[in-house]
């Protein structure tokens, strides 16, 4: 039902779906020719809970290209399956969408990082328990074991290198991003382990996302913003109000980076 009722609203769907995380959702005053349309309106989506989550799906176009924006996304520890939280995601690819641009706002694990650095990702670990494919298949959707060996398209995370040294920013990085089940965030010990596992940056988000757009056969880029960054035996307390002061005050660089990519890698 959201598909259709999603197909009535737009009319054409966007080939390309952006989805924005905590304090990122300044992105979306950048489209033109902008239908704006409340989650609580649409059949069966998910509602947002979080602060710094608006809450809206906002189609228009951003250089010349059709685009999706998800102002807000929705997350495992608010309760959702994996499966109900990709919901939005699956109704845009299924009705034609073919890149997915996907955000977050991550707390660094490489020391080398600084608050404010953009990541792009390159790979992830998954230590959500649950799957957003887990029961039974459909075939149209997808395949049964779909193939994780490149998951973040890598010809789009070196458009995404070039596109941030155009936009001449200073702080933009490769990684391994981790999502984590949440809401309490990591322990030092957590940090340290995580760190050891390969993780550059930490989040509650993005790889379930992410599994349905490859399922989906969908192109994926990903982007962490990296909040804070924590030595685990100089440990600083976190807190969430701190990240989303952070996320915003980075999120320039990110809106800026996303509006040069975009007709590179997107389509009307």
């Amino acid at each position: 039902m959201a598909r259709e009722f999603l197909g009535a609203k737009l009319g054409e769907f966007p080939g390309t779906v952006l989805i924005l995380g905590t304090g990122l959702g300044g992105l979306a005053d950048r489209i033109a020719e902008a239908v704006v349309v409340p989650y609580e309106d649409i059949p069966h989506f998910p509602r947002s809970t979080v602060s710094g989550h608006s809450g809206n799906l906002v189609c228009g176009i951003i250089g010349d290209c059709r685009v999706a924006i998800l102002q807000g996304r929705f997350h495992y520890y608010e309760g959702y399956s994996t499966r109900d939280l990709t919901l939005p995601l699956r109704a845009l690819a299924t009705g034609g969408a073919d890149t997915l641009i996907v955000s977050n706002a991550s707390g660094g694990l490489n020391p080398d990082f600084a608050p404010g650095t953009l990541m792009i990702i390159t790979d992830h670990l998954n230590f959500i328990a649950d799957n957003p494919l887990r029961g039974p298949n459909i075939d149209e959707w997808g395949p049964r074991f779909p193939d994780m060996s490149t998951a973040y398209t890598p010809e789009l995370t070196a458009y995404a290198m070039a596109a941030g040294i155009r936009a001449g920013i200073e702080r933009l990085e490769y990684g391994t991003y981790c999502a984590i089940p949440g809401p309490s965030l990591e322990t030092p010990a957590e940090t340290r382990f995580l760190r050891r596992a390969g993780a550059d940056a930490v989040g509650m988000s993005t790889v379930p996302e992410v599994i349905v757009a490859v399922h989906a056969g969908m192109r994926v880029l990903g982007i962490s913003v990296i909040s804070n960054v924590n030595d685990p035996d100089n440990f600083v307390p976190i807190r969430i109000e701190d990240i989303i002061a952070r996320s915003r005050e980075a999120g320039g660089d990110l809106e800026r980076l996303v509006v040069e990519l975009i007709p590179v890698i997107g389509r009307r």
